[in-house]
């Protein structure tokens, strides 16, 4: 256990993005969420789960340069039909990786923002 106390309580992961609802429409669909509310520039998603930190958008002028810092994973027991259910839903194949079992294939959502669907060893 920590030391310390926390600054504060965790409550969203902000992408910055152009559509806050396009991406909020891909989103929801790839977590089985809703969303929470609206405000302003942004769209703020439920959490996956009670206690969990939840997705928002928050529009901004510049455009995505680069490869994102920070990316969700997403656990699947079948790579190709969660890359087909992804792709259905706006998202696009990246390049896929496999290191000590584990096959990885990174997607983009429709701003391109990176994800990985993770494929474990049996």
């Amino acid at each position: 256990m920590a030391e310390h106390a926390a600054v504060g309580n965790w409550s969203h992961v902000v992408v910055d993005c152009d559509d806050p609802e396009r991406l909020a429409t891909f989103w929801t669909a790839m977590l089985a969420v809703d969303v929470a509310f609206r405000w302003n520039q942004y769209v703020m998603l439920k959490p996956a789960a009670d206690g969990q930190p939840a997705l928002a958008f928050q529009r901004v002028p510049e455009q995505k340069t680069g490869k994102n810092r920070v990316h969700l994973d997403f656990f699947v027991d079948d790579l190709d039909e969660a890359q087909g259910r992804t792709e259905a839903l706006g998202g696009t194949r990246v390049h896929d990786v496999e290191q000590d079992g584990v096959r990885v294939r990174v997607m983009a959502d429709p701003e391109g923002n990176e994800l990985c669907l993770v494929k474990l060893p049996a």
